[in-house]
């Protein structure tokens, strides 16, 4: 069946409308760091809410100035506010107490930086979800901005971006993603660029060893890839199920 990019971003944008009057919620905090995903949830969001109820974050942290030039032009393009939160000095903050605990090299704590500065960026837009709450006297959601591709393989981190309080595209493939961000407009250099995550050198892909078509291919048809592809796939779906699911011992 052929994806109808019109007709599902209307359906989001309704979806985020029937919420927010479900529940007499107020705007949207969401980071915003430069790629399509945080671009076309912005998106949505705007229309779905207005400008004025959509405040986006950049949050470098050792991050490049790149990134943030292309956040920006996603802010300029929608209208909304866009505030630059630096967390460079706190994430080395944190490194420096690491040295109270002994001497770690960089391969040693590699997984351990990476996957810290979703977490501290995680908690910024908390902070300033509740801090706008206040400002404002309406209540500010925490927008996740993960794709379908991204979380069928766990390539998100637990406690970080896995964390937030609506999700508008996590049912859309990063080939569904870029088509709804078509429609919206969403300015080129965002929506087209090579998916990276900014941690670190690589590309999405690379880090992956597969690629977005390919694990779209296998959630369609585990069959319809290479089959060194899909085992690769297999194994990282199988592996990061821990990251949905916290085992309760219950009574």
């Amino acid at each position: 069946m052929k994806f109808d990019a019109i007709k599902e971003k209307n359906n989001i944008v309704k979806f985020i409308k029937d919420y927010y009057n479900k529940h007499n919620l107020g705007g949207a905090v969401i980071g915003i760091s430069g790629g399509k995903d945080s671009g076309v949830v912005a998106a949505l969001l705007v229309e779905a809410l207005g400008k004025d109820n959509v405040i986006g974050f950049t949050l470098p942290c050792h991050s490049k100035d790149e990134d943030r030039n292309d956040a920006k032009l996603v802010s300029d393009y929608y209208g909304f506010k866009l505030y630059n939160f630096d967390l460079t000095n706190i994430f080395d903050s944190f490194k420096k107490e690491l040295v109270n605990m002994g001497s770690y090299d960089e391969f040693q704590t590699k997984n351990s930086d990476i996957n810290l500065k979703p977490r501290l960026r995680m908690s910024t837009l908390y902070y300033m979800a509740a801090l706008f709450s206040s400002l404002n006297n309406k209540t500010y959601l925490v927008a996740g901005t993960s794709n379908k591709s991204e979380l069928f393989v766990g390539y998100f981190t637990k406690g970080g971006d896995s964390v937030h309080d609506i999700s508008a595209i996590a049912d859309f493939t990063v080939e569904e993603v870029i088509k709804i961000g078509e429609v919206l407009k969403v300015p080129e250099v965002v929506l087209y660029k090579k998916p990276a995550d900014g941690l670190s050198t690589l590309s999405d892909e690379d880090k992956l060893g597969v690629s977005y078509k390919d694990i779209a291919n296998y959630m369609v048809d585990p069959k319809g890839v290479n089959e060194e592809v899909g085992n690769k796939i297999k194994k990282m779906h199988d592996n990061n199920q821990h990251k949905f699911n916290i085992p309760t011992y219950r009574r």
